[in-house]
């Protein structure tokens, strides 16, 4: 500026203030760097470079390729169960691939709306994939002298349908443990025989 006049011009429109302004926040990001905490690939990417960022803007996702985390959800019954570091077998789906992890936390909450706790599982292996569905096989508890059948030869009052002596009767059992289409259960004397699929209809005839 040459003058006293074409000072007061350009300082009363907020040129000087916002030329100032700018020059502060260029400084200010040329001291500020993002940087992850480890070495991987960036798999997705929202903006591009010049593009003005708001806060709380997500830019991409930048995952680790050599270890993945799996979230599980069990039955608050096996809270107690579950340790962190103890070995867990995963595999796919078709169940060709085997893959050994372990459980990195477990949370410390139940959730109210299932009742289940969650727990992570850690996983390292070259032929996993980000998005890969994967079934964890976790040992959180040995039974001794139990047996496996479906679910729907459990009765309601948790008894089972036996022959004995060539009749139809039902005995008193203790279920342990549920899952989708199976049921454990002890009680059950050695050597029991008892029904391979539900009978509609059938009834004890032993009294």
């Amino acid at each position: 500026m040459t003058s006293e006049k074409e000072n007061y011009f350009i300082t009363g429109r907020g040129i000087v203030t916002n030329y100032y302004n700018v020059k502060n926040l260029e400084q200010r990001l040329s001291k500020y760097n993002i940087k992850a905490p480890f070495t991987g690939i960036l798999t997705e990417a929202l903006v591009t470079e010049g593009s003005l960022i708001r806060s709380g803007q997500k830019l991409g996702e930048f995952i680790d390729a050599t270890t993945y985390e799996m979230e599980v959800a069990l039955s608050k019954t096996y809270a107690s169960l579950l340790k962190v570091g103890e070995a867990v077998v995963l595999n796919n789906l078709e169940g060709t691939e085997t893959y050994n992890g372990t459980i990195s936390r477990v949370n410390g909450s139940i959730d109210a709306t299932t009742q289940t706790i969650t727990a992570y599982i850690e996983v390292k292996n070259e032929a996993l994939k980000e998005g890969m569905y994967l079934e964890a096989q976790l040992d959180a508890k040995q039974e001794t002298n139990a047996i496996e059948i479906d679910r729907n030869l459990l009765l309601e009052r948790q008894q089972i349908f036996v022959i004995k002596d060539s009749l139809l009767d039902v005995i008193e059992v203790k279920p342990v443990y549920f899952s989708e289409t199976k049921v454990i259960l002890k009680g059950v004397p050695n050597g029991t025989v008892i029904l391979k699929r539900p009978v509609p209809g059938a009834y004890s005839a032993c009294w």
